[in-house]
Formats: structure tokens, C-alpha cells, sequence
């Protein structure tokens, strides 16, 4: 099959939803659109309509990502910080989706309790204020949630936006959003001329049994509780990462101590992604060092240890996101291994409560 670059062609008519049963919405401020509905989510059912709005939203914006819906189920299937039966709000025109958002409500380890959304709106709906009625919609929605909810700090909204999707950037900052972090998407575009990064001593890298994976995931999440923005880690969590279509534990490097993972390498190939753009890339997903093994050359070797692995497996590049301000000199390593900053995406917040402060 010949790949086919998503830019160049545009994205296939948008099927019927599945009429249902969900309960309707008032959404104040909504456009005039004629036989414009708002509902909740009603379930699986709900999963291609939304699949078709986000990819026909990211081949307008030029996102090269692409979902299919055997990752959207996985997400949805073991939801994560939301109730989707609560907190998912869908635009419909004569029983056809034309929009959707999520809200979730975040415990993060800093004490503070983030209020994220985020929405998609496809291309021919946008610019009337669909995309605004929603937001606000959403504020609403998760101020109405927050007094039930514990927390030992601030209150705040939390969205963010990928470089290329200005009309999120746009549409957060006419609301009061301010930037609050930015992140880099680093990509090394070829796989060869890979630097000499030994082991540290006392270490050794093996293949990863499923018997392991409980253990890596402990110490991924053990070795990012100190980075900005932390929550832990739930069942949840890894229940949507073991069902996702893309996950294949064979990708991961670990650095063992022993019986103890001290390092960790979660790579992934998004085999729909790579279709789409005619290219063989992979991502680090995840490159975690527990802080007892810092600063001794473990995550540069994980990290070349996983471009050698990807590259034995047909891989020609390789990708991966890092936090701008990350205190543990990750980016230097990154730039070091060859990896050079291809985009970023913002994080925008605002206060839950006017007049506060985040």
C-alpha cells in the first residue's frame, strides 16, 4: 500500500452518528447553526463519530498525528480522571457529530487540583463560536464539580494546545488563559552514527516479561513525581496502556539493578501514524531514571540502547516530548543523542475562581 500524507488529501466524509438516547444540553452562548443539538456521551457507540471529528480537526491544522478507533476506545474504555458519561459534551447537527470535549478533574502532586478540557471542532463548524460556547460550557460543568472534590491547594483550569492548532491557542487566550509550560517535540531524524553510551556499572539490560510490567510502570511513575505537573499514576492508567493497539512491551528498554528496574525506556511505534506520513518513526514515550541512579549516564544510554533496538525493527527516526523547563538536564542529553526540537505545545491555566492566583 502506498502511504498516503494526510496533508495532500482530505479526510473522508463524516458518517451519520448513531442517533441515541443521551440526555440533551443547554449550552449558553451557543451559535445559531441551524439543528444544532448538544448532548452528553452515550458510550462506544459514540467512539467512530468522535475518531472522524478529531482526525478531520488535526488534517486541517496540519497535526501529523492521526487516531484511529482502536486507540480512542482504549482510552475511553478505561477513562481516566473523568467520568465520559459526565463529562463529555457532543455538538450534533441533524444526529451527525460535528464536536466534542472532555473535562477531567486532576490531583496532582504539588497539592494543587488542575480542571482540564479540551475540544475539537471540525473544519467547516469552526470560526462561529462553537468552539467558545463549549469552553465555557466546560468551566461551568467543572465548577459545578470542584466543591465536592478535595484539595490542598489552588484551583485551576488547565488546557493546552499543539503548536499548529492556533485557533485553541487563540480561542484560550481571548479567555483568559495564560501560558503556564511549554514542551518540546524532539525528533532525530535518522537512526545512524549512534554514540558509545555504555551501561553504568552494576546494571544490565534484559528482555521485559509481562510479569515485569508492574514493577517498570512503578518506577516510571516513582521517577517523575518531582517533574511539574505530576499526578500519580493509576490501575486506570495502566489498564488503558496495556489495551492500546500500539503497546508492545518487546519495545522497552530497562535498566536493571538486580530485581529493580533503574531505569526506563517506554518506546512505541504508532503503526497509523507512520501509514499516513510515509515514515518509520518511533517514540519514546517515556525515559525515566529513579534518582538514585542520576547523573550516571543511564538515561543516555537507555535512550541509545532503544535507537539501536527501533532501528533493528525497520525504524529510520525517532521522536519524543520534553518539558522546556525540566529541571534534570533531560533536554541537553536529548540534544546531545542528536535530537533536535521540531515543535512544541503550550500549556495554558487559569485560576478556577476569579480573582485567585494560580
Amino acid at each position: 500500500m502506498t502511504p498516503m500524507n494526510m496533508r495532500d488529501h482530505a479526510p473522508a466524509p463524516l458518517t451519520s452518528s448513531i442517533a441515541s438516547s443521551a440526555p440533551a444540553v443547554h449550552v449558553a452562548d451557543a451559535p445559531p447553526i441551524p439543528g444544532l443539538r448538544f448532548r452528553l456521551f452515550a458510550g462506544s457507540a459514540d467512539y467512530p463519530g468522535m475518531v472522524e471529528v478529531i482526525n478531520a480537526a488535526y488534517h486541517e491544522d496540519g497535526v501529523d498525528e492521526v487516531v484511529t478507533l482502536q486507540q480512542h476506545a482504549a482510552e475511553y474504555d478505561h477513562p481516566v480522571d473523568c467520568d465520559p458519561l459526565r463529562d463529555v459534551l457532543i455538538a450534533e447537527v441533524d444526529g451527525r457529530m460535528i464536536a466534542y470535549s472532555r473535562t477531567r478533574s486532576v490531583e496532582r502532586s504539588a497539592g494543587e487540583r488542575t480542571y482540564g478540557h479540551r475540544g475539537h471542532v471540525t473544519p467547516a463548524h469552526r470560526r462561529r463560536g462553537l468552539g467558545r460556547a463549549m469552553l465555557r460550557w466546560n468551566e461551568e460543568h467543572l465548577r459545578a464539580l470542584a466543591p465536592g472534590q478535595p484539595a490542598d491547594g489552588p484551583l485551576i483550569f488547565d488546557s493546552w494546545a499543539m503548536q499548529e492548532e492556533l485557533g485553541a491557542h487563540s480561542l484560550l487566550r481571548s479567555e483568559g488563559y495564560a501560558p503556564a509550560r511549554h514542551f518540546f517535540d524532539m525528533v532525530r531524524p535518522a537512526l545512524d552514527n549512534l554514540p558509545e553510551s555504555p551501561l553504568p556499572d552494576g546494571l544490565e539490560i534484559r528482555p521485559v516479561r509481562h510479569e515485569d510490567v508492574g514493577r517498570i510502570l512503578d518506577a516510571d511513575n516513582e521517577a517523575f513525581r518531582d517533574h511539574w505537573g505530576h499526578r500519580e499514576a493509576t490501575e486506570q492508567d495502566r489498564a488503558a496502556l496495556m489495551a492500546a493497539p500500539d503497546t508492545d512491551i518487546g519495545l522497552w528498554v530497562v535498566g536493571w539493578d538486580g530485581d529493580d528496574p533503574a531505569g526506563v525506556a517506554i518506546n512505541t511505534i504508532y503503526a497509523a501514524d507512520n501509514e499516513a506520513f510515509g515514515r518509520q518513526r518511533f517514540w519514546v514515550d517515556s525515559l525515566a531514571v529513579l534518582r538514585p541512579w542520576r547523573r550516571r549516564g543511564l538515561g543516555r544510554a537507555l535512550l541509545v540502547e532503544s535507537l539501536r533496538l527501533l532501528r533493528g525493527r525497520g525504524m529510520t527516526s525517532a521522536a519524543l516530548g520534553v518539558d522546556a523547563e525540566n529541571l534534570s538536564g533531560a533536554l541537553g542529553i536529548y540534544e546531545r543523542v542528536g535530537f533536535v526540537v521540531e515543535k512544541t505545545s503550550t500549556v495554558y491555566r487559569k485560576p478556577l475562581a476569579a480573582g485567585a492566583t494560580p
